[in-house]
């Protein structure tokens, strides 16, 4: 049974990556159509359960009168057998399996399915956010609430089936018993029940919305949780532990104010519908007494209903407590739905196409950028052609534009005017996944997953054959390091996990690590940021060297503050305020005396020596 259960539905079915709606009931439609069959046959089991439920008092009232009147208990089994059968039938039969059944179908069935489903589905949609959306919020504000959003959906889509479903039917339930007893003592019932909703209605509002203020403080925490682990290595290195505390303890105290406040709310409306339960089951039973006391009503009678109503009463603090969840999970939920619905400020076109590249000519026309800023722009109308398999240099002070310049090649950013085009195709024409396949890309703040060695480089080319992933390691001088490598679980060499971000190698290290990866990549086109700047000098000519080989063919944009690592590329760009200052090869540019010029005096006796043939140079030479 069990594993027909969970076969009933499949959470990861493949299905096209959409926007979750923004609305509240928009977004449970959304998420609920997948398994509405499931939905409706945990509905339909649970009114049986509790149908079946409402029967037994039936049969309390019945087997009480006639106890009361029989006048021959000797054949009292002879004579009311069938009643005593049907009563058998749905207490040893009809009411477990339904309340098994329905118990299947929530905690084996329904519960994993949804939560997957909805944490499966935002995950992916969230994943394909801009660069933006994450450089602005926390990452483990973001983890938390796309985490959150399944537990809430699913918890509140069963408080309403298990709880507010079930309040329903024993409503109505009791309505028509008690209309077949006498009508009067539906009065009190209904009463009750327009005195539940009403302060159901008057005190939940204050509910949602403390809870989902509380849900924002318990994100946040996370957020700030997250953000002090993750930075672990500033903290130590500035001795900012204390520092930390005050910072964690500060989200602390915020989630603690607004559960209390949360908490504040739930008891009001506790205390609040205690009361109206009390008046309940004191008005039913005075009402059935005075009722039998006139003759109106059997003894059986006076039984069932207080047995109803005090079942009701139960069943209402029950009810309380899972209208109470209810509405925390859906102040959760909506919390988490203003993060996973944004919409994506970057797609493609409906009809946008794959790139294809034949040459790998890029053209840079009248390009404008400004970041969203209104005080003038980082990038104003720049023009600029890479021919195919040219070697191009970008130089400049910091913050002159050119990581910029990289990032809207690889559609990281939209322009604000302006195109760029490779080999005549507009890359906001093209599908993102196309573009950034044919580009690879080394940066000087290189970032790993949390995975093996093998992982991180595989990740360049995801079919690659454990022969190319060594071949590239060597390639990228990462061989002589990769096998000393082991793990807190044992784990070496190339199976070795690198920990989060590759905090586990050293920045040398990190960089072969995602060369190794470029290497593997073999795109043709090639952008370097920095691509050596954490390495000694000795592995930098090796990997250069590398580096020099790969660069044959293709068309290349690197970009390095130690001017002598590309003074041997094709041409060099010098860019200042997001303008292009001047271009040309390196003879050329310092024969002007020009801001390169100037930039390349500084440097003299550098970093890595003056001679124009250090680095890229020296490969060429070779």
């Amino acid at each position: 049974m069990l594993n027909w259960l969970s076969r009933l539905s499949d959470p990861f079915v493949d299905a096209p990556v959409v926007r979750p709606p923004t609305g509240l009931f928009g977004f449970y439609r959304h998420f609920i159509a997948p398994v509405r069959g499931l939905l409706v046959a945990l509905v339909v089991v649970s009114m049986i359960a509790s149908l079946s439920e409402l029967a037994l008092f039936v049969f309390l009232g019945k087997i009480v009168d006639l106890t009361t009147n029989s006048t021959s208990p000797s054949t009292f089994f002879q004579d009311h057998g069938w009643l005593l059968a049907a009563m058998a039938f749905v207490v040893l039969i009809v009411r477990p399996v339904s309340v098994l059944l329905s118990r299947g179908l929530t905690t084996v069935a329904f519960v994993p399915s949804l939560t997957a489903l909805v944490r499966w589905r935002s995950y992916r949609y969230v994943l394909r956010q801009s660069l933006s959306f994450f450089q602005n919020d926390f990452a483990g504000r973001i983890a938390q609430k796309v985490m959150q959003s399944g537990p809430a959906l699913r918890e509140s889509v069963v408080n309403v089936v298990e709880g507010v479903w079930t309040l329903v039917i024993y409503l109505v339930g009791t309505i028509i018993l008690f209309a077949g007893l006498d009508a009067w003592l539906i009065l009190p019932v209904v009463i009750w029940a327009i005195g539940y909703a009403a302060t159901i209605v008057r005190l939940v509002p204050p509910v949602q919305a403390r809870s989902q203020a509380a849900a924002e403080a318990n994100s946040g925490l996370s957020g700030r949780i997250v953000d002090s682990y993750t930075n672990i290595q500033a903290v130590k290195l500035f001795a900012h532990a204390e520092r930390e505390d005050a910072f964690a303890k500060e989200g602390f105290v915020l989630q603690v104010d607004a559960f209390r406040k949360l908490a504040a709310s739930i008891l009001m409306m506790m205390a609040s519908l205690n009361v109206i339960n009390s008046l309940l089951i004191f008005a039913v039973s005075g009402l059935a007494l005075w009722l039998w006391s006139i003759g109106e009503i059997s003894v059986g009678s006076i039984a069932m209903a207080s047995a109803l109503v005090i079942r009701l009463n139960q069943m209402s603090g029950w009810i309380l407590r899972t209208i109470t969840s209810l509405f925390e999970n859906v102040g959760t939920l909506q919390n988490a739905i203003e993060t996973i619905s944004r919409p994506h400020t970057i797609v493609d076109k409906p009809d946008a196409q794959p790139l294809v590249v034949t040459k790998g000519e890029i053209r840079f026309e009248n390009i404008r950028f400004h970041y969203g800023r209104e005080d003038g722009g980082i990038i104003d109308d720049l023009s600029l052609t890479v021919a195919p398999g040219e070697r191009v240099g970008l130089v400049g002070r910091s913050g002159a534009g050119k990581s910029t310049l990289v990032n809207l090649l690889l559609r990281l950013y939209d322009l604000e005017g302006g195109r760029i085009l490779i080999d005549g195709q507009d890359i906001s024409g093209v599908t993102q996944e196309s573009l950034r396949s044919r580009i690879g890309m080394v940066t000087q703040d290189t970032a790993l997953l949390h995975r093996s060695v093998r992982d991180n480089i595989r990740y360049g080319r995801p079919d690659a054959s454990e022969e190319d992933i060594r071949a590239a390691a060597d390639r990228a001088q990462a061989g002589d390091f990769v096998p000393e490598l082991r793990d807190f679980r044992g784990r070496t060499g190339f199976d070795a996990f690198v920990g989060e971000r590759g905090v586990k190698l050293s920045g040398g290290q990190r960089q072969r690590v995602a060369i190794a990866r470029l290497l593997l990549k073999d795109a043709p086109i090639l952008i370097l940021d920095e691509a050596t700047s954490a390495l000694d000098s000795e592995v930098e000519a090796a990997i250069q060297e590398q580096l020099y080989s790969l660069m044959d063919g293709r068309t290349v944009i690197a970009i390095a503050h130690r001017l002598s690592t590309i003074a041997v590329l094709d041409r060099l760009v010098v860019m200042d305020d997001g303008q292009i200052v001047e271009s040309g090869t390196h003879k050329e540019l310092l024969e002007r005396g020009g801001l390169y010029a100037s930039l390349w005096k500084r440097q003299s006796g550098g970093f890595l020596g003056t001679d124009a043939g250090a680095g890229f140079g020296q490969a060429a030479a070779e």
